[in-house]
């Protein structure tokens, strides 16, 4: 039996296939990546779980993560989305993913891509932390504060440092699975083979 991550309830297999085929996963496509924001973004105070039982209303209500269509939703689509029961029915949070669209499309104008953009925050090299154990994990970093106060100064709402971290996690900026999760070793072996800056200038926006 294979080892897996201490904070994974694995009596929950689709919890089970997030983690072992997707978390930590370097992505540098920027239509998941808008997924992964938009998703972060709607976990704000709930549990990550939550959220990806709700995945494929959001990518139904979204548009599938089209940022273009997300970014020109309008006020109507607003109240669609407040009666809709397959999403967190948070205005707050589903004006702040119309907002998110809008700025996510100015950074790719301005980097290239967003890909571009964010990679950068850890020089196109994802970091691999030493997890131990459950005290090992870390909820933030200096590099997510920092990342997350950018994206505040560019408009982005509902991204603290926290929330950001957890995006950092879930698209391969950081490796935090534990030491003994057999997920680890695999993705430190696929980051040796690749060169993520050269994979970026071979995707468009």
């Amino acid at each position: 039996m294979c080892k897996r991550c201490l904070w994974l309830d694995e009596s929950k297999p689709d919890y089970v296939a997030y983690h072992d085929q997707e978390w930590g996963v370097p992505i540098w496509d920027d239509n998941k990546l808008f997924e992964f924001i938009t998703l972060e973004s709607a976990q704000a105070g709930l549990s990550w779980y939550t959220i990806l039982k709700k995945r494929e209303n959001y990518r139904a209500a979204f548009k599938e993560f089209d940022v273009q269509k997300v970014a020109n939703m309008s006020d109507q689509d607003v109240e669609a989305l407040m009666e809709n029961k397959g999403i967190v029915r948070n205005r707050a949070k589903i004006l702040a993913t119309i907002n998110n669209a809008q700025r996510f499309i100015e950074v790719q104008a301005a980097y290239g891509s967003f890909a571009k953009y964010q990679w950068a925050f850890v020089n196109f090299n994802p970091i691999v932390n030493d997890i131990k154990g459950k005290e090992d994990y870390p909820v933030t970093s200096e590099i997510s504060e920092k990342f997350a106060k950018d994206l505040k100064k560019k408009g982005f709402k509902f991204l603290g440092p926290t929330t950001v971290y957890a995006h950092m996690q879930a698209c391969g900026m950081v490796n935090d699975h534990d030491n003994d999760c057999h997920a680890k070793q695999p993705l430190i072996d696929l980051l040796a083979r690749l060169n993520i800056a050269d994979e970026l200038n071979n995707v468009r926006s």
